[in-house]
Protein backbone atom coordinates (compact mmCIF):
# COMPACT_ATOMS: atom_id res chain seq x y z
CA UNK A 1 0.00 0.00 0.00
CA UNK A 2 1.63 3.38 -0.94
CA UNK A 3 1.73 6.47 1.75
CA UNK A 4 -0.40 9.34 1.14
CA UNK A 5 1.29 12.41 0.60
CA UNK A 6 0.21 16.14 1.01
CA UNK A 7 -0.02 18.08 -2.67
CA UNK A 8 3.54 20.10 -2.28
CA UNK A 9 5.36 17.50 0.52
CA UNK A 10 5.01 20.46 3.32
CA UNK A 11 6.45 23.38 1.03
CA UNK A 12 6.86 26.47 2.98
CA UNK A 13 7.80 30.49 1.64
CA UNK A 14 8.97 33.39 3.74
CA UNK A 15 8.84 36.48 2.54
CA UNK A 16 6.25 39.63 4.31
CA UNK A 17 4.08 36.74 5.26
CA UNK A 18 5.47 32.71 6.16
CA UNK A 19 3.06 30.77 3.49
CA UNK A 20 3.10 27.16 4.07
CA UNK A 21 1.20 23.80 2.81
CA UNK A 22 -0.34 22.50 5.98
CA UNK A 23 0.45 18.50 4.51
CA UNK A 24 -2.69 16.08 5.28
CA UNK A 25 -6.21 17.05 6.27
CA UNK A 26 -9.13 15.07 6.19
CA UNK A 27 -12.17 16.72 5.07
CA UNK A 28 -15.72 15.76 4.05
CA UNK A 29 -18.21 16.96 2.24
CA UNK A 30 -21.32 17.22 4.05
CA UNK A 31 -24.23 18.16 1.83
CA UNK A 32 -28.18 18.02 3.10
CA UNK A 33 -30.32 20.41 5.62
CA UNK A 34 -27.91 21.94 7.38
CA UNK A 35 -31.06 22.72 10.37
CA UNK A 36 -31.85 18.79 10.20
CA UNK A 37 -31.72 17.02 13.56
CA UNK A 38 -29.31 13.96 11.37
CA UNK A 39 -27.01 16.44 9.50
CA UNK A 40 -25.83 18.60 12.50
CA UNK A 41 -25.91 15.46 15.02
CA UNK A 42 -23.34 14.00 12.47
CA UNK A 43 -21.07 17.07 11.93
CA UNK A 44 -21.07 18.52 15.08
CA UNK A 45 -20.54 14.49 16.20
CA UNK A 46 -17.63 13.78 13.92
CA UNK A 47 -15.52 17.35 14.81
CA UNK A 48 -16.65 18.62 18.40
CA UNK A 49 -17.56 21.44 16.91
CA UNK A 50 -21.08 23.96 16.59
CA UNK A 51 -22.51 24.59 13.83
CA UNK A 52 -21.13 27.54 11.78
CA UNK A 53 -23.16 30.63 10.75
CA UNK A 54 -23.36 31.72 7.11
CA UNK A 55 -20.01 32.60 5.88
CA UNK A 56 -18.63 31.34 9.41
CA UNK A 57 -15.99 28.55 9.89
CA UNK A 58 -15.56 26.99 13.69
CA UNK A 59 -12.09 25.07 13.57
CA UNK A 60 -9.83 24.04 16.45
CA UNK A 61 -6.36 22.16 15.30
CA UNK A 62 -7.43 19.99 12.88
CA UNK A 63 -10.96 19.44 13.43
CA UNK A 64 -13.83 21.98 12.26
CA UNK A 65 -16.78 23.00 10.84
CA UNK A 66 -16.74 25.31 7.64
CA UNK A 67 -20.07 26.93 6.08
CA UNK A 68 -19.96 26.72 2.21
CA UNK A 69 -23.75 27.19 0.83
CA UNK A 70 -26.78 26.92 2.24
CA UNK A 71 -26.92 22.93 2.10
CA UNK A 72 -23.24 22.29 2.62
CA UNK A 73 -20.32 22.30 4.96
CA UNK A 74 -16.70 20.84 4.57
CA UNK A 75 -16.44 18.86 7.75
CA UNK A 76 -12.23 19.03 9.06
CA UNK A 77 -10.93 15.80 10.79
CA UNK A 78 -7.58 14.31 11.26
CA UNK A 79 -6.78 12.64 8.17
CA UNK A 80 -5.85 9.56 9.88
CA UNK A 81 -9.65 9.77 11.20
CA UNK A 82 -11.14 10.60 8.00
CA UNK A 83 -12.53 6.80 7.08
CA UNK A 84 -13.57 6.38 10.93
CA UNK A 85 -15.32 9.86 11.17
CA UNK A 86 -17.45 9.54 7.75
CA UNK A 87 -18.60 5.88 8.77
CA UNK A 88 -19.89 7.17 11.72
CA UNK A 89 -21.75 10.17 10.13
CA UNK A 90 -23.21 8.01 7.59
CA UNK A 91 -24.50 5.97 10.74
CA UNK A 92 -25.85 9.61 12.33
CA UNK A 93 -27.23 10.53 8.65
CA UNK A 94 -29.64 7.55 8.83
CA UNK A 95 -31.97 7.67 5.98
CA UNK A 96 -31.98 12.04 6.19
CA UNK A 97 -31.64 13.17 2.45
CA UNK A 98 -27.94 14.11 2.62
CA UNK A 99 -24.49 13.10 0.87
CA UNK A 100 -21.17 13.11 3.24
CA UNK A 101 -18.35 11.29 0.83
CA UNK A 102 -14.28 11.83 1.76
CA UNK A 103 -12.67 14.87 -0.13
CA UNK A 104 -9.08 14.75 1.73
CA UNK A 105 -6.65 13.42 -1.67
CA UNK A 106 -8.75 16.25 -3.80
CA UNK A 107 -7.72 18.84 -1.49
CA UNK A 108 -4.62 20.97 -0.11
CA UNK A 109 -4.26 23.60 2.48
CA UNK A 110 -2.32 26.36 3.19
CA UNK A 111 -1.69 28.61 6.25
CA UNK A 112 -0.59 32.14 6.03
CA UNK A 113 0.47 34.11 8.60
CA UNK A 114 1.93 37.07 10.04
CA UNK A 115 1.73 41.04 9.81
CA UNK A 116 0.63 41.49 6.39
CA UNK A 117 -1.34 38.37 5.88
CA UNK A 118 -4.17 40.08 5.13
CA UNK A 119 -2.97 42.04 2.48
CA UNK A 120 -1.48 39.26 0.31
CA UNK A 121 -4.94 37.44 0.84
CA UNK A 122 -6.52 40.75 -0.43
CA UNK A 123 -4.52 40.54 -3.02
CA UNK A 124 -5.63 37.72 -4.43
CA UNK A 125 -9.09 37.42 -3.69
CA UNK A 126 -12.30 39.43 -4.49
CA UNK A 127 -13.18 39.75 -1.11
CA UNK A 128 -12.90 42.91 1.72
CA UNK A 129 -10.39 42.01 4.29
CA UNK A 130 -10.72 44.95 6.15
CA UNK A 131 -10.50 44.71 9.80
CA UNK A 132 -14.02 45.66 10.68
CA UNK A 133 -15.26 43.08 7.78
CA UNK A 134 -13.27 39.86 7.80
CA UNK A 135 -12.06 38.88 11.24
CA UNK A 136 -11.23 35.45 13.01
CA UNK A 137 -14.07 32.92 12.43
CA UNK A 138 -14.66 34.44 8.78
CA UNK A 139 -15.02 32.04 6.00
CA UNK A 140 -15.02 33.02 2.50
CA UNK A 141 -15.80 30.63 -0.54
CA UNK A 142 -14.56 32.25 -3.90
CA UNK A 143 -11.30 32.57 -5.82
CA UNK A 144 -7.57 33.10 -5.45
CA UNK A 145 -6.85 34.62 -8.76
CA UNK A 146 -7.78 32.17 -11.52
CA UNK A 147 -8.91 29.42 -9.67
CA UNK A 148 -11.47 28.39 -7.05
CA UNK A 149 -10.71 28.49 -2.94
CA UNK A 150 -12.10 29.05 0.50
CA UNK A 151 -10.34 30.55 3.22
CA UNK A 152 -10.75 31.51 7.00
CA UNK A 153 -9.23 33.57 9.24
CA UNK A 154 -7.98 32.09 12.62
CA UNK A 155 -8.17 34.16 16.25
CA UNK A 156 -4.47 34.71 15.49
CA UNK A 157 -5.02 36.37 12.27
CA UNK A 158 -3.59 34.08 9.56
CA UNK A 159 -5.20 32.45 6.99
CA UNK A 160 -6.06 28.93 6.32
CA UNK A 161 -6.70 28.22 2.50
CA UNK A 162 -8.11 24.78 0.68
CA UNK A 163 -7.92 24.77 -2.99
CA UNK A 164 -8.44 21.40 -5.58
CA UNK A 165 -5.08 19.32 -5.01
CA UNK A 166 -4.48 19.67 -9.10
CA UNK A 167 -4.12 23.47 -8.77
CA UNK A 168 -1.75 23.78 -5.33
CA UNK A 169 1.42 24.37 -6.95
CA UNK A 170 -0.10 27.44 -9.20
CA UNK A 171 -1.64 28.48 -5.65
CA UNK A 172 1.48 28.19 -4.29
CA UNK A 173 2.82 30.26 -6.27
CA UNK A 174 -0.07 33.42 -6.19
CA UNK A 175 0.87 33.02 -2.34
CA UNK A 176 4.70 33.68 -3.02
CA UNK A 177 4.34 36.41 -5.48
CA UNK A 178 1.91 38.44 -3.59
CA UNK A 179 4.22 37.71 -0.81
CA UNK A 180 7.67 38.91 -1.87
CA UNK A 181 9.48 40.95 0.26
CA UNK A 182 9.36 44.61 -0.36
CA UNK A 183 5.85 43.85 -2.27
CA UNK A 184 3.69 45.11 1.36
CA UNK A 185 1.60 48.30 0.61
CA UNK A 186 0.19 48.88 4.12
CA UNK A 187 -3.44 48.88 3.14
CA UNK A 188 -4.23 47.35 6.52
Amino acid sequence: MSKPVSALMGAAYDGIVRVEECGLQGMITLRGDLASKPVIAAATGATGQEMPGQRRANVAGESGLCWMSPDELLVLVPHAEVSAKLAAMTTALGDAHSLAVNVSDARAMFRVSGEHAREVMAKLAPVDFAPGAFGPGDFRRSRLAQVAGAFWMEEDGSFRIICFRSVADYVFKLLKVAAQPGSAVGVF
